[in-house]
Parts: structure tokens; C-alpha cells; sequence
């Protein structure tokens, strides 16, 4: 197998880090995830998640493969490894990251590129670069904060601290904990609860949410209508709708329709 796959199973799309116990983040990785998530786009999957096999999610840079390379070689490698990070946030779906065991700095960093991250019982969040006088490279830093809140986030990564998967959900980092021979079946389920969802306005949320962190509400304000008014004529808004009107017309609760992602 190669250190990354995708796979897919019906409207779910799944990205496998296989390469056990690690899954070290080194160049052949960040190529390999680049190349998933371009067959993730280009295919008609409607969630994706986000999975490794064995113990752990990721420990983090390949780190013996770091010296006697100079500066510029370093600083590509991180730029392709955003490439492929960013790749991950631009996609127009729901992403779930399900993760479990040792979830360390650059793998963390991925797990902050989905919109949810599932964690297993055994999840633990760490980070590596305080103490090997580095600053986390792929994004980490905002996004923690983001989720997090900026004392929390100070203290977690310049104290290098490990927070467990019960501290992660309660700090709203985490969407849920489950116990670790849960976790596949779990992240599955809610892949295909969001894939049963209506797309394209799961795509105009995602947006929206994206304005407001560069932008703060002002600056999702700004392009809420332009984001969300083309969802009124779309076949999935329309249908549910009409069910609506039936519902209260026959004083009965509202069954959401079938989503087709039109």
C-alpha cells in the first residue's frame, strides 16, 4: 500500500494513511496525499474521511530525513505539504477526520484541515515543536486557536502539552469521542449522514464559515447572500419545500426528503 489510498464506499469518499505505526509525514506522504485528495475532488463522493491505519493517526515529520538538507529544500517540502493540507479545505464537502492514538504536530495539523474530527477513546493531542525549537508549519497554530480559543492554544503548543481526547471534545476541539473499536464505523456513519445531506448547501455553510474566519461576521455577511440564495431554486431545496407544505398542511412531523445533490 502506499502511504496514502483513496477509497471510497457508496457517496463516502475515505483517505488511508497506511503506513503504520507512524505514518511519518515525509515528502513520498505529502505527494501521496496530494494525489488522493485531487481523486477525492475529481470523483462524485459527497463526504470524505479521513482515517490511518493501526495505533496511532500520526506522529508527525520524518524528521531523519531533515538533515544535511539546507533551507530551501526544507521550505519546499512544507509548501507541498500546505499544498496538499489546503487541497483538503478547498474541497466543497463535509470532511471528518477520525483519529486515534498519538496525534502529533504535523498530523495534528491535518486533522485541523477537516471541518469535524472524530476521536478515539485512546486520542491524544501533542506537540512536538517547542521543544525542538520549531513553531508548527502547516497551519496549526490558527486553526488550534481558531477552535480553541488564544489562552488554550498559547499554553497547549509553548508548553508542548498533551490533551486527551475526553480534554479535546470538552475544549471544542473534537466533534465526539468514541471508543477506539468504534472509531471506523463511527466516522463512517457520519460520513454517510452529511453524504445523505444536501450538498450544495453543506458547500455554501463550509464557505460561510471560511469568510468568517478571515473576515469575522462582518466579513461573512458580506457574501452570505451571494453564497446562499442560488440554494433556493436547487432541486434539494425546492423538494424539501414542497414536503414542508405537505407536513404542515397534514399537521404531521417534517421527514426530510431524499438529497440528491442537485
Amino acid at each position: 500500500m502506499k502511504n496514502v489510498e483513496f477509497k471510497r464506499k457508496g457517496d463516502t469518499g475515505i483517505i488511508v494513511l497506511g503506513n503504520p505505526p507512524d505514518h511519518q509525514l515525509s515528502r513520498a506522504f505529502a505527494d501521496d496525499l496530494l494525489v488522493s485528495v485531487h481523486e477525492a475532488s475529481v470523483s462524485d463522493i459527497r463526504a470524505l474521511v479521513i482515517r490511518a491505519e493501526g495505533p496511532n493517526f500520526g506522529t508527525g515529520g520524518d524528521v531523519p530525513e531533515w538533515p544535511g538538507k539546507d533551507e530551501n529544500w526544507f521550505r519546499t517540502f512544507i509548501a507541498e505539504v500546505n499544498q496538499a493540507y489546503t487541497a483538503i479545505e478547498a474541497l466543497r464537502i463535509p470532511v471528518i477526520a477520525a483519529v486515534q492514538g498519538q496525534v502529533v504536530s504535523g498530523h495534528y495539523e491535518l486533522a485541523l484541515r477537516a471541518d469535524l474530527i472524530l476521536a478515539a477513546e485512546s486520542a491524544t493531542f501533542t506537540w512536538v515543536e517547542p521543544t525542538s525549537a520549531m513553531t508548527p508549519l502547516a497551519g496549526g497554530v490558527q486553526r488550534l486557536t481558531e477552535r480553541i480559543g488564544r489562552s488554550r492554544a498559547t499554553a497547549h503548543i509553548m508548553l508542548a502539552q498533551t490533551i486527551s481526547a475526553t480534554d479535546a471534545e470538552r475544549f471544542g476541539l473534537v466533534h465526539q469521542v468514541v471508543p477506539d473499536n468504534q472509531l471506523e464505523g463511527s466516522a463512517l456513519a457520519l460520513g454517510e449522514r452529511l453524504a445523505a445531506g444536501a450538498t450544495k448547501s453543506h458547500a455554501a455553510t463550509k464557505a460561510l464559515i471560511k469568510a468568517w474566519s478571515a473576515g469575522g461576521v462582518p466579513g461573512a455577511d458580506a457574501l452570505m447572500l451571494d453564497l446562499s440564495m442560488d440554494l433556493f431554486t436547487t432541486t434539494d431545496a425546492q423538494q424539501a419545500f414542497a414536503a414542508i407544505t405537505r407536513s404542515k398542511s397534514a399537521d404531521e412531523p417534517y421527514t426530510p426528503p431524499k438529497f440528491s445533490g442537485q
